[in-house]
């Protein structure tokens, strides 16, 4: 059950969820909520009880103490924040948590009843995927829609994954049954880096996010995070022989298959982005 601490009324508001867990390499999609979330002064306005869908063997409560040295006990669980990005014309609820232990489907039928009571439009995935990918090249976001008009307009393929799945795969099953238009976000993480944090697939999805949005979103001190990130990855790759030639023949790869992150599409979008960027009335 979804406890509500307010029932907002938004303006065509656009559903966006990340959950922790399998559909979350290195944790740079729910690392996208979270800057959102802070970027946006996002309010939290309810969560799901924990009772109903987490094994706390598996997902474990944590014990914190607070400035005033006050112990604090936090449950694993889904919360919902709301929040009215600078410049956009449209509210967006973020959704964010650990993918579900049990009782899957009943915990889909909470997000569609979230959507219904929030009145929402649309609906994002967010996620992210280990892959044979080198990190020393643009990231590739994937992404898919479940309508045409969609797939147009942000130049997105049919979707043709077969296979396995998580429950973002779940909910947009769900969300097809009563025609909620959804659209999913996947980065690539290099499947030799599993562990998180990766800004630079962050940044992929937050890119992604931008055009779907049709907005800017600030992103703060993320820019420096990545060249961080490469400076450290780089040294690290350096010191293993075995791992350096590896990754060299991964780059050997990509630049042979011209991957589209390349385009004359990409290329004109990241150059909107920036655009509106340098454009956008300081705060």
């Amino acid at each position: 059950m979804i406890e509500y601490s307010a029932t907002p009324r938004l303006i065509d508001p656009v559903l966006v969820c990340a959950f922790q867990g399998w559909n979350d390499a290195a944790g740079a999609a729910s690392d996208v909520i979270d800057h959102l979330i802070t970027t946006w002064q996002a309010t939290q306005i309810g969560a799901f009880d924990p009772e109903d869908y987490y094994d706390y063997q598996v997902n474990r409560p944590v014990i914190t103490i607070d400035d005033a040295g006050m112990r604090q006990l936090t449950w694993p669980s889904t919360r919902i924040y709301v929040a009215r990005p600078p410049g956009a014309l449209r509210d967006v609820i973020c959704v964010q948590g650990i993918e579900p232990n049990i009782r899957w489907r009943a915990f889909t039928a909470e997000i569609l009843e979230l959507a219904e009571t929030l009145s929402t439009s649309l609906l994002v995935n967010l996620g992210s995927l280990l892959a044979d990918v080198p990190r020393s090249r643009p990231m590739r976001v994937t992404g898919s829609a479940s309508e045409v008009d969609l797939e147009d307009r942000l130049g997105l393929p049919p979707s043709t994954y077969e296979g396995p799945t998580g429950i973002l795969g779940v909910i947009n099953e769900a969300c097809a049954q009563v025609d909620l238009p959804t659209v999913s976000y996947w980065a690539a993480v290099p499947h030799y880096l599993p562990q998180g944090p990766n800004p630079k697939a962050s940044l992929g999805l937050i890119a992604s996010l931008e055009d779907l949005l049709d907005i800017s979103i600030e992103l703060g001190d993320l820019p420096e995070e990545v060249q961080a990130w490469e400076r450290g990855v780089a040294e690290l790759i350096d010191e293993d022989e075995d791992l350096h030639d590896y990754v060299r023949s991964l780059e050997e790869a990509h630049d042979t298959a011209g991957l589209p992150e390349a385009s004359g599409d990409e290329i004109a979008r990241e150059f909107e982005r920036y655009l509106k960027r340098r454009n956008r009335p300081e705060s």
